[in-house]
């Protein structure tokens, strides 16, 4: 039967001139108006661009207010001397300069499918968000270091005032951040920039650490500041444990199971559909791509059965947040109950067929 691609040219009329399944309401009629079909190309490419445009001025943004913060305290510790704000200085500049492989990431995505990378480079995203993980696993790594050395070899820190109020601007900085990243990276569904908002959090966290250290400090405990060091290095572990997780499944294709029940779901209320088939969701970069299997009814002719599949992705296209393109696929099923789709899988996936 037809299969119905997004954005398949000539097939069946587009925006404006194709009927909806079903009567459509004031409330939806204004949304049909607002909301461009994502199976328009145009449309889909406009809103990779938005999308793709809104990460890199996140990064932009994060950037300048990270240099502002590293500045702050590089001036404090020209003034107080102390290692540990030194530490998380330059902890904070590298976190700024992570933004470098993500905005490469998303000026990289932006760029047009080529007949080698079919998809397109959303998938550069994800590799981003690796270096970004590993980024994490080093500053943990640095932190256990220098909390391990400090234990060992104690150091008189002065001037605790003005360390505390840099170590404040410190996490202020990394925090705002870090929600800010956060904040874009979930609306244009980019695990990486989420990845390199918590990042940002665990530099916050560090700074923290500066902060009781000096409360420590200024009871008389020298060894408050690497004790909180080693503790502020399991949090961040911690970060760093769900990062990973969340880039991993994105490499392995993983989506919330949700969306496979909100597909479903659309899918069987779509009129002419009788059953659903396989269902497979994936991300590339910030957006999502569907390919489905429907059962439709084994008398319909193929234009009808096309027609079924075309209403399915439309419906599919509106209904779930961040999906650029969906491949919907019509199997026949006779009045017997035969599901065709069924007695010709083994023909498909014979070797040389």
């Amino acid at each position: 039967m037809d299969d119905a691609p997004a954005g398949h040219p000539g097939d069946h009329p587009h925006p404006g001139d194709h009927a909806h399944p079903g009567a459509l309401g004031v409330r939806a009629r204004l949304a049909h108006l607002l909301r461009p079909h994502s199976h328009d190309a145009a449309a889909a490419v406009d809103a990779a661009m938005e999308a793709s445009a809104a990460g890199i001025r996140a990064l932009w943004v994060s950037l300048a207010a990270l240099a502002l913060t590293a500045l702050l305290q590089a001036a404090v510790v020209a003034v107080s001397g102390s290692v540990a704000l030194l530490g998380d200085t330059l902890h904070n500049a590298a976190d700024a300069l992570t933004a470098v492989p993500l905005g490469v990431a998303f000026a990289i995505g932006r760029r047009a499918p080529t007949r080698r990378y079919t998809y397109g480079f959303g998938r550069a995203e994800d590799l981003a968000g690796v270096v970004i993980v590993l980024l994490i696993a080093a500053s943990s790594a640095l932190a256990a270091y220098e909390a391990a050395g400090r234990l060992a070899h104690p150091r008189r820190v002065t001037d605790l005032v003005a360390v505390a109020l840099a170590a404040l601007i410190g996490f202020t900085g990394n925090e705002l951040v870090a929600r800010y990243r956060i904040a874009v990276g979930r609306s244009i569904g980019s695990a990486a920039l989420v990845a390199d908002g918590l990042h940002a959090r665990t530099d916050g966290f560090t700074s923290l650490a500066v902060l009781l250290g000096v409360g420590g400090v200024a009871l008389g405990w020298s060894w408050a500041d690497p004790a909180v060091g080693l503790l502020i290095t399991v949090a961040i572990l911690a970060v760093l444990r769900q990062a990973a997780r969340d880039i991993y499944r994105r490499l392995m294709d993983a989506v919330d199971p949700a969306l496979v029940d909100e597909a479903e779901r659309v899918l069987r209320a779509t009129p002419g559909v009788l059953d659903v088939g396989a269902v497979r969701l994936r991300w590339l970069g910030h957006q999502l791509r569907a390919e489905c299997e429907v059962i439709v009814d084994g008398a319909a002719s193929a234009i009808a059965a096309h027609q079924v599949a075309v209403a399915a992705e439309h419906n599919l296209l509106h209904a779930l947040p961040r999906l650029a393109a969906a491949l919907v696929h019509a199997d026949p099923r006779s009045h017997h109950g035969t599901d065709y789709h069924a007695l010709l899988a083994p023909h498909r996936t014979a070797p040389g067929s």
